[in-house]
């Protein structure tokens, strides 16, 4: 199996940007799955509906048991003519202390519904929830950023419970003090909780990969689920190699962040072995060392 890199989607890279010269020589292949959680899926088998609230809690604090858990990540959400659009989620670059203080009148409202909560770090928030807790299919923040947040509200009689959490914790963090000095400072507010991925660890998850460089905690935590290598991704660009079947994500990052260091060190892997480049948005090529050679295809794709 190549060395596989997620990158992206492709139509964020000019036409000048230095991985084109890779694709103009490389073999173009069967578009694969598109955004995030599709490209989770294609690379590990687990249940459809991903319990990300355990696997990532697991993963950072090995507690996760056999209990069911929730995704509370801190977000911002801003009112329009329409209603309001989730603008943030999960990056909010709070300190402990400010997530502390954000989070201190949320508990009693959350206690009154059984619900335990925990702050992971200061930008991931987890629920845990009482047995047998029902729990609709909540979307990820990937789903949701910039829509409508009226199109992913849980609907009907059993999501009413939920709708009226949702705006308890809304009303509870819209009038919190912290939010007019975090306007003050340039940085967005924290005015919601974000609640997605619930569920209980799965009992197995299955993946050909063999590890993953990755700063995606979701990513992460299925490949220790999955009982293969998992390491944060090298600052910079600095990486020596990337073994057969590891995978490098890269996807989060800016396009022209891809330039500079990153550009000279996916050229350095592409001379030394098989490279499969995955877009965000679905296309993929396979490069290997001697493609280099073939002048004849030009210099951009």
């Amino acid at each position: 199996m190549s060395a596989q890199l997620w990158l992206p989607a492709l139509a964020r890279f000019e036409t000048a940007h230095p991985l084109r010269r890779l694709l103009a020589r490389a073999d173009r292949l069967d578009d694969g799955p598109q955004g995030y959680l599709a490209g989770l899926a294609a690379w590990f088998d687990a249940p459809p509906l991903l319990a990300a609230g355990a696997l990532t809690r697991e993963l950072a604090a090995g507690d996760a048991g056999e209990a069911s858990w929730l995704c509370a990540d801190p977000a911002w959400v801003e009112p329009d003519m329409n209603g309001a659009r989730l603008l943030a989620c999960g990056q909010m670059q709070l300190s402990q202390a400010e997530a502390g203080a954000f989070a201190e009148p949320l508990v009693p409202l959350l206690e009154e519904q059984g619900m335990q909560l925990v702050l992971t770090t200061p930008d991931r928030w987890h629920l845990r929830l009482p047995p047998g807790t029902a729990v609709p299919d909540f979307p990820a923040p990937e789903q949701a950023l910039g829509e409508n947040l009226l199109q992913h509200l849980p609907q009907g009689p059993e999501g009413r419970r939920w709708r009226i959490l949702q705006n308890d914790l809304q009303v509870a963090l819209h009038q919190h003090p912290l939010n007019a000095q975090r306007r003050a400072a340039g940085k967005p507010p924290v005015n919601s909780l974000w609640l997605w991925g619930a569920g209980a660890l799965p009992g197995q998850v299955g993946t050909g990969l063999q590890g993953v460089l990755s700063d995606d905690p979701l990513l992460r935590a299925l490949a220790a689920r999955a009982g293969i290598g998992h390491r944060a991704r090298p600052s910079e660009g600095q990486l020596e190699d990337l073994p057969p079947a590891w995978l490098l994500d890269l996807q989060d990052l800016p396009a022209y962040a891809l330039t500079g260091t990153w550009a000279a060190t996916i050229e350095s892997l592409a001379r030394r072995h098989p490279l499969r480049l995955n877009f965000a948005s679905g296309e993929r090529w396979e490069h290997r060392p001697w493609h280099r050679w073939r002048f004849w295809r030009g210099t951009r794709a």
